[in-house]
């Protein structure tokens, strides 16, 4: 094991806090001292200020008089004059006459309280700290205060009782994780043969997939101890005792093997390390001991490390080549049969009239993660409540859908009866371009009551079954649909509105990928012209090409964008009168769905 050097930044911060508090400590203590100094001013002043009703108490000496301000927080002193009226005109000034005033305090005492008193308690303070951190680094198995303790926590044989059937929608996940249970179950048969598990397992996926979850599953049917820790609790602000963390959990783990240790959001600790001087050296040692421990241990002791993360491009190389992390087990967004098995297991807590069609909402619910459908099911049983039913209807359901995607229902907002025909118009253009064109969705729902999340309307587009492929016909009739409600506006009121803002980002950033990163433009031919990075959180993208080509890639999409934009026009003053006669429907209505209209649609 690898001996990490004392630092002695700790120091440097400890003094330097001892510094500031010393200060503090002066500054709060001057105050006190200030008060028993002694000012001294001539008779005239003291006269000045009787005459005034400036004087609080007062005490007349044999030689001298002393005297405070109204507000006792100063003394001051005069001399003693011939003055047979003082007393007299004390008395006016409201003076309380004192027995007694406290003189001025030691200078001495003064300077014991403010400066030394401090400092000897402050590097007391220091000596104490600075042996705690030597006995640390020495391997001392006293760790100051716990910071060194991994405080991992613990479920002891499952004790949440999660188990493979608890998680939905991962069949392929599940499987690459069974032969881990496996294992733990039955090691021998695995030693006969002379294989050995993987020291590490990644999962890798977008949020809310169920990578915790899964962990605690794994667990949960082998029976086993499990260890949980995120990787942002190694990180402390003393340099070192991360890595102590990490000691002292692996230290834990191989005490109760056979067991499992998850590292969630591993990436907080494993990140690329870039080699820069005066990097984060708390980060770097952290994972250098993570990975001393990964490589201290066999295979076969029974001990199986987990890991999570949504930026496994970020983590250091070190770290996911074989000996490490020897298996990467991706944890996607489920498809439609997975997220109807997902909808299906959360109904289970809650009761569900016979009649919902889970197909339907699964489909509805395109591209969820399991913690979005987990909130769906949540929403619909609050609103199943709110409207005092003892079931979730199937209209709950797809109500808590629409809060997902676009927010609550602003009952209150109060279009007026241009911008709801506007709005009207809108979302028929786009519906009427998709039911138009060829390889277009089917339209599930139209509304134009107002969102929470902005917006005044949206048209609800469902697939029938899982799309993994998009074809360029396909992409640019998606571009068409999102132009069809700008176009409307244009064919029917000659002029536009600021409700296409959404619809003109969309249509841009596809006609953009078309052309940069799918290949679908004979000029660039098949060229890589941007690159995508964190594909699990957004996906950011950023061009990888010279200025000249950016200005051309930018006149292809204003040219791409436009003829689907013509398009989209020509369509609907092609089908004008159906265009005013679904507006006018929903317009009255609000609300229609799919079936009202192509029913319409479709009338002679």
């Amino acid at each position: 094991m690898n001996e990490i050097k004392p630092s002695r930044r700790p120091l440097i911060y400890y003094y330097g806090l001892m510094a500031c508090i010393l200060m503090v400590f002066n500054f709060l203590a001057m105050p006190w001292l200030a008060k028993r100094q002694i000012i001294q001013v001539d008779y005239g002043t003291f006269m000045e200020m009787t005459e005034k009703r400036e004087i609080g108490r007062v005490e007349v000496q044999s030689n001298q008089i002393l005297f405070t301000d109204k507000e006792d927080t100063k003394i001051y002193k005069t001399g003693l004059m011939n003055d047979p009226d003082l007393i007299y005109r004390l008395k006016e000034s409201g003076a309380v006459f004192s027995s007694e005033i406290v003189e001025q305090a030691s200078p001495l005492l003064g300077f014991l309280l403010s400066w030394i008193f401090p400092i000897l308690i402050f590097v007391g303070l220091g000596q104490i700290m600075s042996r705690k951190l030597m006995n640390k680094a020495a391997g001392s198995n006293s760790m100051m205060f716990g910071m060194g303790k991994s405080n991992a926590k613990v479920y002891v044989k499952s004790s949440e009782g999660i188990k493979f059937t608890d998680v939905a929608g991962e069949d392929e996940a599940k499987e690459n994780l069974a032969e881990i249970v496996d294992y733990l179950h039955t090691p021998d048969k695995y030693r006969e043969i002379g294989a050995s598990m993987p020291k590490g397992i990644l999962l890798v996926g977008p949020p809310g997939t169920g990578k915790t979850m899964l962990a605690k599953a794994v667990a949960g049917e082998a029976n086993v101890p499990f260890f949980s820790m995120s990787g942002s609790e190694f990180v402390e602000m003393f340099v070192g005792m991360g890595a102590s963390k990490v000691r002292d959990l692996f230290k834990q783990a191989k005490e109760k093997a056979p067991c499992i240790v998850f590292i969630d959001e591993i990436d907080a600790i494993g990140k690329k390390r870039d080699g820069h001087v005066g990097g984060n050296d708390e980060r770097e040692q952290t994972l250098n001991q993570l990975l001393t421990e990964m490589d201290g241990f066999e295979g076969n002791n029974g001990v199986i490390i987990l890991a999570a993360t949504n930026r496994p491009e970020s983590l250091d190389p070190a770290l996911t080549r074989p000996g490490r992390f020897d298996r990467r087990v991706p944890v996607e967004l489920p498809d439609l049969k997975g997220r109807e098995e997902i909808l299906k297991v959360h109904a289970k807590k809650i009761r569900v009239a016979d009649v919902v069609d889970f197909g339907q909402i699964a489909r509805m619910a395109s591209g969820a993660s399991g913690a979005e459908l987990a909130n769906i099911v949540n929403e619909a049983a609050l609103r199943a409540v709110r409207g005092g039913r003892k079931f979730v209807t199937q209209s709950d359901l797809e109500e808590s859908i629409e809060v997902v995607i676009a927010g609550y229902q602003k009952k209150h907002a109060i279009l007026t009866d241009k911008e709801k025909w506007t709005v009207a118009y809108h979302e028929i253009g786009h519906a009427l371009v998709a039911a138009k064109q060829s390889h277009s969705a089917p339209v599930q729902k139209i509304t134009i009551i107002p969102r929470t999340s902005g917006a005044l309307g949206y048209t609800m587009q469902v697939e029938e079954g899982n799309h993994y492929l998009m074809t360029k016909e396909e992409i640019e009739n998606k571009i068409a649909t999102y132009t069809g409600g700008r176009a409307a506006e244009e064919v029917v009121f000659q002029t536009i509105s600021t409700g296409a803002s959404n619809d003109i980002e969309q249509a841009t950033k596809l006609a953009r990928a078309m052309i940069t990163r799918y290949g679908m433009c004979q000029d660039f031919d098949m060229v890589a012209l941007e690159t995508v990075s964190n594909q699990y959180l957004g996906g950011d993208s950023s061009l990888a090409c010279s200025p000249k080509t950016q200005a051309e890639i930018d006149l292809r999409v204003v040219e791409l964008v436009k003829t689907q934009h013509d398009k989209a026009l020509e369509i609907l003053k092609e089908n004008r009168e159906k265009l005013d006669k679904l507006a006018k429907h929903l317009y009255e209505k609000e609300t229609i769905t799919g079936e009202e209209f192509m029913e319409i649609l479709e009338e002679a």
